[in-house]
């Protein structure tokens, strides 16, 4: 079984070049685009709280997001 780069050397330039930059789009999908998790939203809907259930927000959350 060949080596992938025994395998992008057998193509020809153009395709090495496309190669690389699929390559490069996986590195990029592979890394997370955020190290951090912020919750700066949190609390952010308290005033509810007592006017809706968890439920109805999910619901209501699914029509804003166009399910």
């Amino acid at each position: 079984m060949q080596t992938i780069e025994e395998m992008v050397k057998r193509l020809p330039p153009e395709f090495q070049v496309e190669v690389a930059n699929f390559v490069e789009f996986l590195l990029k999908k592979r890394q997370p685009t955020q190290k951090n998790l912020r919750l700066t939203w949190a609390g952010g809907l308290q005033e509810f709280r007592g006017k809706f259930t968890s439920l109805q927000l999910q619901k209501k959350a699914l029509e804003w997001w166009g399910d």
